[in-house]
Order: C-alpha cells, then sequence, then structure tokens
C-alpha cells in the first residue's frame, strides 16, 4: 500500500490499522486524525485514551509517532494507559490545570526518545551489555561489534528520536531500555521478532510503569555500521562519547 495513492497519507495508515486491528488499551480501534478533532479543554494522551483517535499534524514529528503506533502498537497503547492513569490520580482530563509531574514526564522520555537493545541472554550478550551501561564504548562499539546483529540488536522506538535521525549528527543519544531475549527470539523473523518485543516491553511497563530508571545512555551513531567512520578516534570525542560519572 503506498502512501502517496492517497490525498490523505492518514487513509493510508489508517487502512493499515484497521488491518491489524490496532487498539488502544481500552480496547477502541485506534484511528489517526486531523488535530483539529482533539478538543482544546482535553489532554493529548486522555483524547487517544478515550476516543482511541490519535490527533495526528502534518508534520514528520506526527508521521513517525503514527508508524511507530503500527510497528509497536501495544507499547503504544501501554504508555498512553500510563498517561491516562496520572491524569486520572490528577482528577483532570485537561493535562494543563496541573505541572505534568515527575510520572508523566517519564513516560514521554521514553515515548519521544527510547530505543530498545534486545540482547540474547546468554553468550556475550551480557558482557558487551556490562560495558555499555559502565560506558566503556570502545570496548563494546569496537572490541565486541561483531556482536551486534548476533547478540545485540538495536530498535529504535522514539518517535522524536527517528526525527533527528532524519538529519544524523553524531550527539545523537537515545534512553535505551535493556530487553533480555532467550535464544530461539533471535531465530525469529523479523516481524516476528518486533511482535515479540512489542509485547514483552508492553507487559514489562504494565508490571512496572515508566522504566527511566533502568534505561541507559546509548549514543545511536555509535551503533557499529550506523556511521561511515567508527575508528578508535570517533570513540575518543568524550563530548559525545561520555565517560561514566563516579558518584
Amino acid at each position: 500500500m503506498q502512501l502517496t495513492a492517497s490525498g490523505d497519507w492518514r487513509d493510508v495508515l489508517n487502512a493499515l490499522a484497521q488491518h491489524r486491528n490496532i487498539r488502544n488499551f481500552q480496547n477502541l480501534p485506534v484511528r489517526f486524525v486531523g488535530q483539529p478533532e482533539l478538543p482544546k479543554a482535553m489532554a493529548y494522551e486522555a483524547f487517544i485514551a478515550h476516543s482511541g483517535k490519535v490527533p495526528t499534524r502534518d508534520n514528520l514529528h506526527d508521521f513517525l509517532n503514527a508508524l511507530i503506533w503500527l510497528a509497536f502498537p501495544s507499547i503504544k497503547a501501554r504508555l498512553n494507559a500510563l498517561q491516562a492513569a496520572e491524569l486520572a490520580r490528577a482528577g483532570t482530563l485537561s493535562g494543563r490545570s496541573k505541572p505534568r509531574g515527575a510520572a508523566r514526564d517519564a513516560v514521554t522520555i521514553f515515548d519521544e526518545n527510547a530505543a530498545l537493545l534486545l540482547v540474547r541472554d546468554s553468550g556475550a550478550g551480557p558482557a558487551l551489555v556490562t560495558a555499555l551501561r559502565n560506558h566503556q564504548w570502545q570496548q563494546a562499539f569496537l572490541q565486541q561489534r561483531d556482536r551486534f546483529g548476533v547478540d545485540v540488536e538495536v530498535w529504535l522506538f522514539g518517535h522524536a528520536l527517528l526525527e533527528k535521525l532524519v538529519r544524523p549528527y553524531k550527539s545523537i543519544t537515545a534512553h535505551t531500555l535493556l530487553i533480555r531475549a532467550p535464544d530461539h527470539v533471535f531465530m525469529l523473523e523479523e516481524d516476528a521478532r518486533r511482535i515479540w518485543i512489542d509485547r514483552h516491553v508492553a507487559a514489562e511497563l504494565a508490571q512496572q510503569g515508566a522504566p527511566v530508571g533502568r534505561l541507559t545512555p546509548l549514543p545511536v551513531l555509535g551503533v557499529p555500521g550506523w556511521a561511515s567512520v567508527q575508528d578508535s578516534d570517533f570513540y575518543a570525542d568524550t563530548a559525545v562519547f561520555r565517560p561514566k560519572r563516579r558518584t
């Protein structure tokens, strides 16, 4: 199905959403609508929760957000559920009368800027994760670069992160969630792996809420193959590949 085949690309995305039976956490069909459908007195997240309609402006940011809904519908629905719960706890649907608060900010950070780090829970995977968490960038990206695509995969999730990568610059950094996976997950076809990730992370969010405290920074152009030149000098740039703070 071609996006250019319709006068409104939302129509194409809605057809895909309907075909895939994408629904929000209240089991309402998800549909992408123009921004004017969002009532002025209602928060964006509350509107999605109560109607299933996702206000979508004619810009790249919202287009990418719609694509993420199509790719990771369970995660997006669970994030919306967390936002809606915080609005209900605050006793408002507007989201404007009170500060957003730490919990809603945490969900927003994940929604906008997360990457998902799928790691084989055996072999070299755990050692590579330890290097990343300790900001041992050269060890992770140079000495263990052949592990990427074998024991470790990076899946981009945040639509603001994707938007930055349209015009990439070296310092783009994702808030990255570690996902430990058994060997059989890496043997699945790509679409099946994506579905497994979607359901697994959504289940974690349902149990633990927004995982900001468990996120680790990942300079995404450091991922092997994601930049044209990735030698030791590239990773020696401490303005981007920062050493871990000692507390």
